[in-house]
Parts: C-alpha cells; sequence; structure tokens
C-alpha cells in the first residue's frame, strides 16, 4: 500500500510532484494530486514526488517530510573538493590494526545504500565483517579451501597464482586477499533483480567515496571475490549470502595506515563524441 497523502492546506497545486513522477501514475483531482486504486501498482516507490514538493505536502509510504534532511540553500560539496576526492582516492593496502567505530560503520552502510539501483528495487545487500578476528578467522577458512584445491590439483589453470598466496600467508604473513584490512564489505543481490551486478558496483562506489571522504581507507578486493564465489563458493554460507543472490563484488576496508600527498596524473580521458 503507498499510503499517498497530500496535506491540502500545504499544496499549492504546483503540478511539480505530477510532472516529475518517472511512473507517470499521480493524476489530479480538484487540483490536489492522487493516485488512484488501479495505478498504485506502476509506482516504482522512488519518492521523486516526496522529495520534489516545496512544501512539504505529499507523503507516501507512510514517510514524514519533515524527517527529511532539508536540501534549501548551499546543500551541495564545493566541487573542487569533490575533484580532489575523486582524484585523490586511492586503493588502500596498508591499514592499522584496529575496527572502525560501529556508529561510523553503520553511517557509512546506511548513506552507501541510497545508490541508485535499476528500476528502484533496492536489493543490495551488504554482508559486512564489522571485526578484525572475525575477518581473521574467515581468512584462514578461504586460504585453507584454496590449499585443498592445490593440494587435490583442482586449482584452475588460470587461477593458479592463489596457490601464491597460500605460501606467502603461511611463511611471511602476507595477506594478499584482504591486504591486512580489518573489515570486509560483500555487494549481493537477488538473481531476479533486473540490473544484479550494475547495482553492486553501483553500491559499492557509493560506499568507497564516503568512506574516503571520512578517512576509511578501501581496495575493490576481486581477489576476495574469486576466492568466495568461484574457487571456495562454501565460504558464501559461512557469511550467510542468500543460495539465489549474486555475488557482485567485494571491498576491504578500515582506518588506513598510510597518507598519501598528491593525486596521480593519469592521461587523459579516452572519449568519443558523436
Amino acid at each position: 500500500m503507498l499510503d499517498f497523502k497530500i496535506a491540502k492546506d500545504k499544496c499549492t497545486r504546483c503540478g511539480l510532484c505530477v510532472a516529475d513522477c518517472p511512473a507517470h501514475v499521480i493524476d489530479t483531482a480538484d487540483g490536489f494530486p492522487l493516485i488512484t486504486a488501479e495505478k498504485e501498482a506502476g509506482c516504482y516507490r522512488c519518492q521523486h514526488c516526496f522529495t520534489v514538493c516545496p512544501t512539504g505536502a505529499v507523503s507516501i509510504l507512510g514517510l514524514d517530510p519533515a524527517e527529511s534532511t532539508p536540501l534549501a540553500g548551499d546543500w551541495r560539496p564545493d566541487p573542487a573538493r569533490l575533484e580532489a576526492l575523486i582524484k585523490g582516492r586511492r586503493s588502500v593496502r596498508r591499514y592499522k590494526p584496529e575496527n572502525l567505530e560501529p556508529e561510523l560503520m553503520q553511517r557509512l552502510l546506511e548513506v552507501a545504500w541510497h545508490a541508485p539501483t535499476g528500476v528502484n528495487t533496492r536489493q543490495v545487500r551488504f554482508t559486512v565483517i564489522d571485526d578484525r578476528d572475525k575477518l581473521a578467522a574467515f581468512r584462514e577458512e578461504l586460504l585453507a579451501g584454496i590449499k585443498r584445491l592445490v593440494r587435490d590439483n583442482a586449482l584452475p589453470e588460470q587461477l593458479a597464482f592463489f596457490a601464491d598466496f597460500v605460501k606467502l600467508w603461511e611463511e611471511q604473513g602476507v595477506d594478499v586477499l584482504f591486504r591486512g584490512a580489518p573489515h570486509l564489505l560483500v555487494a549481493s543481490v537477488s538473481d531476479k533483480a533486473v540490473s544484479p551486478l550494475q547495482d553492486c558496483v553501483i553500491a559499492l562506489s557509493y560506499f568507497e567515496l564516503f568512506a574516503q571522504a571520512n578517512g576509511v581507507g578501501t581496495v575493490w578486493d576481486g581477489l576476495a571475490k574469486i576466492a568466495i564465489a568461484d574457487l571456495v563458493p562454501e565460504a558464501q554460507a559461512t557469511l550467510g549470502i542468500p543460495e539465489d543472490h549474486t555475488l557482485g563484488y567485494c571491498m576491504a576496508f578500515g582506518k588506513p595506515a598510510v597518507q598519501y600527498a598528491r593525486t596521480v596524473q593519469h592521461r587523459g580521458a579516452l572519449i568519443h563524441r558523436v
């Protein structure tokens, strides 16, 4: 049930909610917006009507406009600083041996979950290892699984280099899988989602930028993704990832033990204008 309501004492009948509805399900009656019962199923639940209303007259899904963050005035981040964040973002592979504060981690996850998804399905599931000791135990499970594959000569030829990761850990204590990070974030989504892989990567991109804006280091962890999804699939059960989910990607994160002094200087963007 949409619970679409209009506070008529606040509504100016400007028509913005009608014009901005991507599903075109909002009509007008006596000049006031409404969604008829037969059109409710077509609503994307995107909340465009809720957010575009300048007077806060629209309520949907039981939401109260007064509880949203106002976007009046100059609320956008400084473009130069945002550019520096994007260009200065680094894949961090050196971390402090300590956990993030629980409040900060929860905020990072909650904000990142606002990332867009295909048809606003909002099915991305964040599986997070929030304690470095838990991640250490999970690392042992993955490495033990890889070691069994090596012993049984069952490691795929194209992934034979994973055998070196076991050796590096056992002989030198070098953690190639998670780069010594204390935390791991896995994004997965139902196989029935419209764009499962894209939704996961977009969500992790939002997480990364907000994390680095808060001084938290991140690294896109394709090696962990391969280990969990392809080499030791039973590890997905350890993480509690549903069987009907596509594992989109992984990201290790934590407090960085390195500080970069300047941005890189990549060559010009590859741009094709039509």
